[in-house]
């Protein structure tokens, strides 16, 4: 009997037939574990809402992970199994003992191609879609592996728990915000959401993270009034100075006794015709607010619009001033710098010819990243200069050099224990990055 003959044969032609049947099936299992495990929920959730029954087959089975990728991939594994079982079975009947070989290049190219790389891509290309409309056939696929699936689990976590790793139940990695930020990061870096949007949102994200030390107004940059002065100089540097309200100090710089408003100044002047040695400036100052340093941002937002208050003092454990944060320095972090027209123009950072920047050290490093789009680290130091002297665990000399995280850092400037100025260079983005 010829090769072609034992091709032809009834039985060659059925063991060929289930084989293609059983690839279909590992297609369809590989396509839905790509679609249901790549589908927005967000936009799921927005379906299911809006009455679409599909999109609630979808959530019902992302509820449960483990029991839906663990009924695909038993179902995937069973057809793939007996489909590269029957496979051998027929080369050996055609190529003899040669045949196994022959089956393993065959099936491995086919599996690989057509029930792998083909599916997946065709589901990445239409992710929802597919998912709405394969979620109740693979609901059926679920319930009724769910006792095997189940079984294998327990096992697995005994398994693991054996080399000291455990598993809680429904244990997530990932919390709701970070899974947020990773979205915004994909589509920022797809083109789909621009810079300032991703800043905005991001923005929002960290509220949570940063505490009211990481954007205070630190107590050397303040500006304070002295109470002990006379009412005419009070009167002078308020108006002169290009903010709203001014701490009022007396006799000592922690002895913070009120808050000057420039309005409520302006209203107590004209009561007295303009005279300011009638005026009781303790009086007009508002009560000062004291806020802990280690106030989150998102808790001290609520605090000010709940108190309809716009200004706090920090300070820290012992009850030492250490600076003063605004709801504008809230909101900055959110939206980006907000100017006015009193507002002074930032000089703190210089871009060069070179293309490296020279930046003052007092520069908040939150600023540095959102201006320039770096990703330097914030989370041990505030300033750039703090993350200079905390990364060389030394208070640098003027022309000394350190490259940290990829960017290099040369110090230009020191005034006693302080890094006044420094030259940064970036690292060369690669070609193709944004």
């Amino acid at each position: 009997m010829t090769l072609l003959d034992r091709l032809l044969s009834p039985e060659s032609l059925l063991t060929i037939g289930a084989i293609i049947l059983l690839l279909l099936f590992s297609a369809f299992f590989s396509g839905s574990e790509t679609a249901l495990t790549a589908s927005s929920r967000a936009t799921m959730h927005k379906l299911q809402k809006d009455g679409v029954a599909a999109a609630g087959h979808v959530n019902r089975l992302k509820e449960r992970p483990e029991r839906l990728i663990g009924a695909i991939l038993l179902g995937n594994n069973l057809v793939n199994i007996f489909a590269s079982a029957l496979a051998t079975a027929l080369f050996l009947n055609l190529f003899g003992d040669a045949g196994v070989a022959v089956a393993t290049l065959v099936m491995t190219a086919v599996v690989l191609v057509f029930a792998e790389i083909l599916p997946k891509t065709i589901a990445i290309a239409r992710t929802n879609r597919l998912a709405m409309t394969i979620a109740p056939v693979i609901a059926l696929f679920v319930a009724a592996f769910a006792p095997v699936v189940d079984v294998i689990q327990v096992g697995v976590r005994r398994l693991v728990h054996f080399f000291g790793i455990d598993i809680a139940e429904g244990e997530d990695v990932l919390s709701a915000h970070e899974r947020i930020r990773g979205a915004i990061e994909l589509h920022h870096e797809e083109g789909k959401v621009i810079k300032g949007h991703r800043d905005m949102l991001g923005g929002v994200l960290d509220l949570q993270e940063l505490e009211v030390a990481d954007v205070m107004i630190h107590r050397k940059n303040m500006e304070m009034v002295d109470a002990g002065q006379s009412n005419d100089v009070i009167v002078q540097e308020v108006l002169k100075s290009a903010h709203t309200r001014l701490p009022l100090w007396r006799e000592d710089l922690e002895n913070i006794v009120g808050v000057l408003h420039q309005k409520d100044l302006l209203r107590a002047l004209s009561r007295v015709n303009w005279d300011a040695s009638k005026l009781d400036v303790e009086e007009i100052a508002l009560r000062p607010w004291f806020v802990p340093e280690t106030t989150e941002l998102n808790d001290q937002l609520n605090a000010f619009l709940r108190e309809r208050m716009h200004f706090a003092l920090v300070v820290d454990e012992y009850g030492v001033l250490m600076g003063l944060v605004t709801l504008e320095d809230i909101l900055e972090e959110i939206v980006g710098d907000i100017r006015d027209e009193y507002d002074l123009a930032v000089t703190g950072v210089r871009p060069q010819p070179d293309g490296s920047f020279n930046v003052d050290g007092a520069v908040p490093i939150r600023d540095l990243n959102r201006a320039l789009d770096w990703t330097l680290p914030d989370e041990e130091a505030t300033t750039i200069a703090g993350l200079v002297i905390h990364e060389a665990q030394t208070i640098p000399e003027p022309g000394q050099v350190f490259a940290f995280y990829d960017y290099k850092f040369e110090i230009l400037r020191r005034s006693r224990n302080q890094i006044t100025a420094l030259r940064i260079t970036a690292p060369r983005k690669r070609e193709g990055e944004g």
